[in-house]
Order: C-alpha cells, then sequence, then structure tokens
C-alpha cells in the first residue's frame, strides 16, 4: 500500500464500563481502496466504527486520523467536517426532516456552496435512482435495500474521505445485496477511501475489496487480499483460529429459562 492515506489507526484500545473490546488495533487505509473488516459476533467490528465515529460512553486511547487530520477528542460534528462519514448497520428514521433538506444542511456545514450541493444531489439521485425520495422524510417509509442504499447516496452527495460502512448488507436479501453493492462501487474512487465492516462475503462477491482484515477478540489477527475472504467462507473461522493457534473465546453463560427461576410451573416441559 503506497498510496496517500486516508486512514491510519494505531494502537486503538476501546472500552465500555470495565469491559475493554479493542486492543492494539492498527489499520491504514490509502485513499482510492476498498478494505474489509470480517469477523465473527462479539468481535469488536461496530465498536471500530462507533469509536472512530466518536460515540460517547467509550474509554479510547491510540491515535486514529483521517487525511491527516487527528480525531481524538474531536466531536462527532467535527470528526463529519474532517472527511470522516458512516453508514450504520441499522439507520435511523428521521421525522419531519426531508431528506433534500438534510443534505443541504450537512453539506453546507462541510462549506459546500449551495449551488454545488444541489447540483449533486440531482446528479448523484439520477445515478442511484434516489429521485423520488428526496422530499420524504430521511429514511422515511424505505425498504431495508432502499435504506442502504440512500446511506450511500448520501454519502455520494457528501463526498466524505474516509467512510465506514457497518454491515451495510446486514437483513438484506439476494436483489438488495447486489443493488446496494452496486452502490458502493460507484462510490468508489481516488478521493475516497471505504472500509467495509461484514460478517459474510457474500457482499464482497460484487464489490471486490483491495485488502481484508480479519478481527478476533478486539484485535486484528491477519491481513491479506480478496483471497482472504474466500478462503474464510471455505473454512470459517474455526479454521484462521487454528492456522494462527488462537483460543476460541469461552462460552457465554445460556439464557436462563422461567423455570430456573419457579417452582411447579408448566414452563419448558
Amino acid at each position: 500500500m503506497t498510496g496517500r492515506p486516508a486512514l491510519v489507526v494505531e494502537g486503538l484500545d476501546v472500552g465500555l464500563g470495565g469491559l475493554e473490546i479493542l486492543s492494539g488495533v492498527n489499520l491504514r487505509v490509502p485513499f482510492g481502496e476498498v478494505h474489509a473488516i470480517m469477523g465473527p459476533n462479539g468481535s469488536g467490528k461496530s465498536t471500530f466504527c462507533h469509536a472512530l465515529a466518536g460515540k460517547p460512553g467509550y474509554r479510547v486511547s491510540g491515535s486514529a486520523t483521517v487525511d491527516g487530520t487527528a480525531l481524538d477528542g474531536l466531536p462527532v460534528d467535527e470528526r463529519a467536517q474532517a472527511g470522516l462519514m458512516c453508514a450504520f448497520q441499522y439507520p435511523v428514521e428521521v421525522p419531519g426532516l426531508e431528506l433534500e433538506v438534510f443534505l443541504e444542511e450537512a453539506a453546507g456545514a462541510r462549506g459546500t456552496d449551495p449551488a454545488e450541493t444541489r447540483d449533486r444531489m440531482a446528479a448523484e439521485a439520477e445515478r442511484f435512482g434516489m429521485g423520488e425520495f428526496l422530499g420524504r422524510a430521511v429514511n422515511g417509509g424505505l425498504s431495508g435495500g432502499e435504506t442502504k442504499t440512500s446511506e450511500v447516496f448520501q454519502a455520494a452527495v457528501l463526498r466524505p474521505k474516509v467512510l465506514l460502512l457497518d454491515e451495510i448488507d446486514s437483513g438484506l436479501d439476494i436483489d438488495a445485496v447486489r443493488k446496494v453493492a452496486g452502490a458502493v462501487s460507484e462510490m468508489r474512487g481516488d478521493e475516497v477511501a471505504i472500509v467495509m465492516i461484514t460478517h459474510y462475503n457474500r457482499i464482497l462477491n460484487y464489490v471486490r475489496p483491495d485488502r481484508v482484515h480479519i478481527m478476533m477478540g478486539g484485535r486484528i489477527v491477519d491481513s491479506g487480499g480478496p483471497r482472504l475472504a474466500d478462503d474464510l467462507e471455505e473454512g470459517g473461522y474455526e479454521a484462521v483460529r487454528a492456522r494462527l493457534g488462537l483460543q476460541a473465546p469461552a462460552p457465554q453463560p445460556a439464557e436462563r429459562r422461567p423455570a430456573d427461576f419457579f417452582t411447579d410451573t408448566p414452563f419448558d416441559l
């Protein structure tokens, strides 16, 4: 990786309450590249995204920069102005705020000329098929696939330097995955770095990443080319643990049943 770095993360530790979630995460993503972060449930993938975005409540140490601007200690809005944008796993509806108005305000906060924003919006709405949704509330009445496409459309209008996609394929059927993957592919370019966080490699069949990173136990344990995702599909995470000599996580306590709390109940017969 010799390109100009868009996102550089060094020694990132993240905790919440008494729990240590991420430990010593290092990542470097150049402009023009798409990187995938894969890992099982509970490995810390979404926490990585939330910590970079500045979600409150976490204990964070280490460093992260976007195009040379340090994110450490910055509030959420200033991280966005620095060029970081996150598309989350469960985008929320914002009643009363039209998508068009939201994009105009968000772009204006980054100093984009209003006329330029309108031109971008018109062009990207045609490219992503979002024209009919501009007058609706943000994510209002959209299907899962439409919501995820809208997230990528918003990024295309706002033009972040680093786009984090937190399980953008989550909950989508195969047709919706293809559509969203096509939208992500449309976003690729020399002025943006894209980080895709996902459990599975199905979306990576349509958006081929430049690099794949496997996260387990709050650390990036392996990195490689796109073939690494194929190997993961074939052998699963257990094969990765065996290859790297990693210990499987301790099993979680079984969920308690009603009969565990009461006697002489008709439950769980």
